[in-house]
C-alpha cells in the first residue's frame, strides 16, 4: 500500500494535538485500518497491525504520546498540508511524485507489487510482465483508487478498463465473485485474501513489481511529512535508524509479514 499523493490518505497518520511537531508531547496517530496487515481493525474494532505496533515504538523512542484514531485514506495529503496532522504513516511509497508535495521520512519497509488473478483463468500461463499485459488486454482490472497501482495501470498498460475500489476488501469481492477479471496491489495488501477460503481459487501472476522495474512503485514505503516539519523529520529517521540497528524493526516485521520487509 502503496498510495497517490492526489487524494492521498493507507492511512496511518502523525497528528498534533495543536502546533508544531517539535513544540509538543503528543502526536495523533490515525489509520485507515483498511490495509492488513499494514494497518486493520480486528472484530473488536480495535485498530492493529505492523504500522500501529511501529507508530507505539517510534513514539516512544522520540519521548511522545501517541493518541490513535481512525481515518478514511482518500483527502490524506491534502489535510497534511493543511495542518491537520504531522505525518502520515500508510502503506505509502516514496515515489517521486508524492516528493513534489510532501517530505519522506527514511523508508521502513519494501514489498513487490502482484497481479492477482483466478488460477485456472485468463493469467494461468502469464510468466512475464508483457505476458501479463497481452492477456489483460480488453480486461478488467481492480485497484485501489489514488495508488501507485492505479498509476501504474493508468499509465503503463492503457488497453485495459480500470476499475477503482474505496479499500482493498472490497476488490477482492468482486474479484472473488467474478466482477473483474485481475487486481494489481501491493503483495501484503493480497495476504490476508489469498490464505482465506474466498481465495483459495486465486493467486498471484507473472513477477513482483518494485521500484527497480518501474520508478513508480516508489523506494519504499516511508512516513509522509510536510517539507517544512525538518524537526519531525529528523526525530524519526534517528527513531528508525536505531530500530533497525538494534533489530526490533526487523522483528515487527516478521511478526506481522511473516519476513523482514525492513530496509538496511
Amino acid at each position: 500500500m502503496m498510495k497517490s499523493w492526489l487524494s492521498l490518505a493507507a492511512a496511518a497518520v502523525f497528528v498534533l494535538a495543536a502546533g508544531t511537531a517539535s513544540a509538543q508531547d503528543t502526536l495523533k496517530i490515525g489509520t485507515e485500518g483498511a490495509y492488513p496487515p499494514y494497518n486493520a481493525t480486528d472484530a473488536s474494532g480495535k485498530l492493529v497491525g505492523f504500522e500501529i505496533d511501529l507508530a507505539n515504538a517510534l513514539c516512544e523512542r522520540v519521548q511522545m504520546k501517541c493518541e490513535i484514531v481512525q481515518q478514511d485514506w482518500d483527502g490524506m495529503i491534502p489535510a497534511l498540508l493543511n495542518k491537520r496532522f504531522d505525518g502520515i504513516m500508510a502503506g505509502m511509497s516514496v515515489t517521486e511524485e508524492r516528493l513534489k508535495q510532501i517530505a519522506f521520512s527514511k523508508p521502513y519497509s519494501t514489498t513487490p507489487a502482484w497481479f492477482v488473478g483466478a488460477k485456472d483463468g485468463l493469467l494461468k500461463d502469464a510468466k512475464t510482465l508483457d505476458d501479463i499485459k497481452a492477456a489483460l488486454k480488453g480486461k478488467s482490472v481492480g485497484v485501489q483508487r489514488s495508488t501507485i497501482h492505479q498509476n501504474f495501470l493508468e499509465q503503463k498498460i492503457p488497453d485495459i478498463d480500470v476499475r477503482l475500489y474505496d479499500t482493498q476488501d472490497d476488490l477482492n469481492l468482486d474479484l472473488q465473485n467474478g466482477r473483474i477479471d485481475a487486481g494489481l496491489a501491493d503483495s501484503l495488501g493480497w495476504k490476508d485474501f489469498l490464505a482465506s477460503d474466498a481465495g483459495k481459487g486465486f493467486t498471484h501472476f507473472g513477477p513482483g513489481l518494485t521500484g527497480k522495474d518501474d520508478p513508480i512503485f516508489g523506494l519504499g514505503v516511508g512516513i509522509g511529512l510536510r517539507k517544512e516539519d525538518t524537526a519531525l523529520k529528523d526525530k524519526l529517521d534517528k527513531a528508525l535508524d536505531a530500530m533497525n540497528a538494534d533489530g526490533s524493526l526487523a522483528k515487527l516485521s516478521v511478526k506481522w509479514f511473516g519476513f523482514d520487509t525492513s530496509i538496511k
